[in-house]
């Protein structure tokens, strides 16, 4: 080994222990000032719970949608711009379908069917939440997740089958515009306009959630719906066929196809588990947020990006891990930062990691 690679790898190794020191400094320092807070009374124990529940809940949210970006990048390797886009398909169609059921007999077929743009069927007189319309809230998830899926399917076939073997990089391209067709397509059916499409939700106020004051119903339904899909697909991929094939193809697509396994199935089933996915995550997006808008997943896709990249991009449960740590980042900085600034944080701590581990936490492990 030569003195100039010597020398730059003890280098490396110095940035890489500075920049640790550094992490584990600042660790303490914001715990430190954390029990400060309480102790002094300017921070209470309610508040700080509320931050920590509201972080698990959009946490969970941004890793359901975080699995599929990153099983499209792990078995298609190309980092798919459209995925924000697919959220907010999966959020106005699942809620047209909500509207259509809760409203029957109540507001007029026009109004449901563009989602008040005009802005008849007011949500609070149609009960928008799960206690009041149980079977409008279940529908609308399922139709999210399967006409997004639909969606993917006639995309991929379309615009990303042909350009398979082209790399990357077109692939890419592609994506971005196939996420501003998909956006306009939206608008031009439903406007551009901003709208309230849930009813507010009750608090339950019990010892079982002694960390706040009280949980909101709709992050009760979030946290359940999120929970229950990550340990089915888990499941999937850890004890089917199916979920063998897309580890193997994840690994090493060519020794997939020497040995028999079907790669076009195994493309198609993930773009139908992670459009699904994604589908699920815009509609519950909203249930929480209570508005939609056609910028939605637009909006979103940096984080889901972010979340993505600090577990491994590639790792489902790096996806999961990186969406936690995202969604209590966002939440728990408002301790010291304002409320527009706090995507700061998530970023910043993304930045930090990877210059610690640039293959993020995950890294290095099976896809799934």
């Amino acid at each position: 080994m030569s003195t100039v690679d010597l020398g730059g790898g003890i280098s490396r190794l110095t940035s890489e222990r500075t920049v640790r020191a550094l992490v584990v400094v600042a660790a303490v320092v914001l715990a430190l000032d954390l029990v400060r807070r309480i102790y002094t009374g300017s921070l209470t124990l309610g508040t700080l719970g509320f931050y920590l529940w509201n972080g698990i809940v959009d946490g969970l949210v941004f890793g359901l949608a975080g699995i599929g970006l990153s099983m499209t990048y792990s078995i298609l390797r190309f980092a798919n711009f459209s995925h924000g886009d697919l959220l907010t398909t999966g959020a106005f169609s699942g809620w047209t379908v909500a509207y259509l059921i809760a409203g029957a007999g109540i507001a007029d077929t026009s109004s449901r069917l563009l989602l008040r743009a005009d802005g008849g069927a007011p949500p609070g007189q149609l009960d928008l939440q799960i206690l009041g319309e149980p079977i409008a809230i279940l529908a609308g998830l399922v139709v999210a997740a399967l006409l997004t899926v639909l969606i993917a399917l006639a995309i991929d076939r379309v615009v990303y089958r042909p350009l398979r073997d082209a790399g990357g990089i077109p692939l890419l391209i592609a994506s971005v515009g196939v996420a501003l067709a998909l956006r306009y397509f939206i608008a031009l059916v439903y406007t551009s306009q901003n709208r309230a499409v849930t009813a507010s939700s009750p608090e339950w106020s019990s010892p079982v959630f002694f960390w706040t004051e009280g949980v909101n119903v709709h992050e009760l339904t979030m946290v359940v719906s999120a929970t229950v899909l990550m340990v089915g697909i888990h499941l999937l991929l850890q004890y089917t066929k199916l979920g063998t094939s897309m580890r193997a193809m994840a690994d090493n697509r060519d020794l997939a196809l020497i040995t028999g396994i079907p790669t076009e199935r195994v493309v198609r089933a993930t773009w139908m588990i992670g459009a699904g996915l994604a589908g699920v995550a815009g509609y519950l997006i909203v249930l929480d947020r209570g508005t939609i808008t056609i910028n939605l997943g637009w909006f979103l896709l940096l984080l889901i990006f972010a979340a993505v990249i600090l577990g491994g991009i590639g790792s489902i449960y790096g996806a999961i891990v990186g969406a936690l740590i995202i969604g209590l980042t966002i939440n728990v900085s408002l301790v010291w930062i304002p409320s527009d600034m706090n995507e700061i944080a998530a970023f910043g701590l993304m930045i930090l990691v990877l210059l610690v581990r640039p293959q993020g936490l995950f890294g290095g492990v099976e896809t799934a």
